[in-house]
């Protein structure tokens, strides 16, 4: 049995506004045994797209190398345009060394609605993923009904969007298309990106990701 633990804390500053949430980095980031092109740092997978999205939305250029100088460049660009990052999970066991999160077991979660009690600038989460069991948004819909907070849906059509009471405040809760290209099939059947592959051959699943990204990051 693997003890997956999260190897970064939450990167959240007191200027933080949008909080980006996913559920644990693949178990390499845990063991240390990057790839030369992984970054050591929140989604720095060689194969994961939130870095692009965000080069794309923000018109920052990144370096993808296991350097330190390659880390500094996401923090900066995290904290120029109020954004953080707090996954769910602080550790998990699995039978398997893969990344899945239908593989997590023994889930033990990081209290994200005291995060967001410590952070008040704080007025939107960014779940990356649906609802599906185990994902971000699925984890932090349980803990918060444990805790009695409110979550009510205010939009149906994707990308969904909830508003979570947290005492006085109310703070919009997005449900993104996950950036993991596991999501690419998923997308590939979505209308609007069907429609949008028909108009232009040349459109991509990272188009779309950045069309539904952009709204939600500015």
């Amino acid at each position: 049995m693997f003890i997956h633990q999260h190897p970064y804390a939450p990167f959240i500053n007191e200027e933080t506004e949008k909080l980006i949430v996913g559920t644990i980095p693949p178990p390499r980031f845990t063991t240390g045994e990057l790839f030369p092109d992984d970054v050591d740092f929140c989604y720095g997978s060689r194969f994961g797209l939130l870095w692009p999205i965000l080069e794309r939305i923000f018109g920052h250029e990144l370096d993808y190398e296991n350097t330190s100088n390659s880390i500094e460049q996401r923090k900066q660009l995290l904290i120029r345009n109020g954004l953080g990052i707090c996954d769910m999970v602080e550790r998990c066991t699995r039978r398997r060394m893969e990344a899945s999160d239908l593989g997590m077991q023994d889930i033990v979660l990081r209290d994200l609605p005291n995060i967001l009690s410590a952070h008040p600038a704080i007025k939107r989460i960014l779940f990356m993923g649906g609802a599906s069991k185990n994902g971000p948004e699925y984890l932090f819909a349980k803990q918060a009904r444990e805790r009695g907070f409110k979550i009510q849906l205010t939009r149906s059509e994707r990308p969904r969007i909830h508003e979570l009471r947290l005492e006085e405040r109310r703070i919009e809760c997005v449900s993104l298309i996950s950036p993991s290209s596991a999501a690419n099939r998923a997308i590939g059947g979505h209308p609007q990106y069907k429609k949008m592959k028909g108009l232009d051959p040349n459109y991509t699943t990272l188009d779309f990701r950045v069309s539904q990204f952009r709204e939600f990051l500015h």
